[in-house]
């Protein structure tokens, strides 16, 4: 089969032949039908300091979705034929794909049973793969780090691949949703998709004083600018890692009795959770599509900024 390998640092992925993968005890192999690109990917590729994390040669891309191909001995909840997505963190080891081991930008993947999620027949696996990293991270930002419920004031930073399918689920579930970006094409999604309002900077929320902001951006001043804004007892989850630092006030964080929290990844219930929303049609997360053999070209488009939304590499 065919693998995007990743080697070192600040060089391109390989598109190389290699084994395919056999299932072993309690393991499974999805014949991959469609892959998101993460940013993750772009700064593993970019950083060295992502070697201490990753084991190259590698085959890198963690959020998938496809149709299981072999089941190992002692596999009882899936068959082949059946339709999953796959979860990147794994519950027990809590060793992701796509750094440690192999990930999902190949033609096939090896993964436990523990890492599946059954995707509904009416989900696509264009969907199925967004859920299962810009879904499943920004649910558990967004409910179960952050505690939204229906009725609070919420605020989104950053209205990208992980922060429009995050907006969309608070709407569904009946926040007032509010979104700082400063692209247009950003604010044409949050607008369509039904947010209070859209400014260009979370420091423009001063009179909102939203009760929940979850800065999807991480660039320094999203996150300090959040901290100035949100209501008295208050929340801030970070999840995006656009620059590894922030410097925040104190004065805020203590007068207001806030708090400061981050949030990473999530677990396969996030991913069901948003596999119901799509099922009932509650969210449509905005998605490009791709071919696998341009998975290359698509890195380096999100490398320069021009992706909206999620972009999805499909297989046929």
């Amino acid at each position: 089969m065919q693998a995007w390998q990743f080697t070192k640092t600040h060089a391109p992925l390989q598109l190389v032949e290699v084994a395919d993968p056999v299932a072993q005890a309690g393991q499974v192999v999805v014949d991959i039908k469609a892959s998101g690109l993460c940013h993750t990917d772009v700064t593993i590729m970019d950083d060295p300091g992502w070697m201490d994390l990753v084991q190259p040669p590698v085959t890198l891309g963690h959020e998938c979705a496809g149709v299981i191909a072999a089941v190992g001995a002692g596999v009882s909840k899936f068959k082949p034929g059946d339709r999953v997505g796959v979860c990147p963190i794994d519950p027990d080891t809590q060793v992701s794909i796509g750094g440690v081991v192999d990930g999902a930008y190949a033609n096939k993947l090896v993964v436990p049973q523990t890492e599946l999620i059954p995707l509904p027949d009416n989900v696509s696996f264009i969907d199925g793969a967004a859920a299962t990293d810009a879904g499943m991270t920004s649910h558990r930002a967004i409910f179960g780090v952050g505690g939204a419920q229906a009725g609070m004031k919420v605020g989104i930073v950053g209205i990208g691949g992980i922060g429009d399918f995050g907006a969309q689920l608070a709407i569904a579930a009946g926040c007032d949703v509010y979104a700082a970006d400063p692209k247009p094409e950003a604010k044409q999604m949050a607008t369509a998709m039904g947010c209070k309002a859209i400014f260009d900077d979370v420091s423009e929320m001063k009179e909102i004083a939203p009760d929940l902001i979850v800065d999807f951006a991480g660039f320094d001043t999203t996150t300090a600018h959040a901290l100035s804004v949100v209501a008295p007892g208050g929340k801030v989850v970070v999840v995006g890692m656009g620059i590894l630092h922030s410097t925040i006030s104190t004065w805020d964080l203590i007068m207001k009795r806030a708090q400061l929290v981050g949030s990473m990844g999530g677990d396969n219930s996030d991913i069901a959770f948003c596999y119901d929303a799509l099922s009932k049609g509650l969210v449509k997360p905005t998605l490009t599509t791709i071919d696998f053999s341009q998975i290359d070209q698509g890195l380096e488009k999100l490398r320069q900024g021009g992706v909206t939304g999620r972009l999805i590499a499909i297989q046929a």
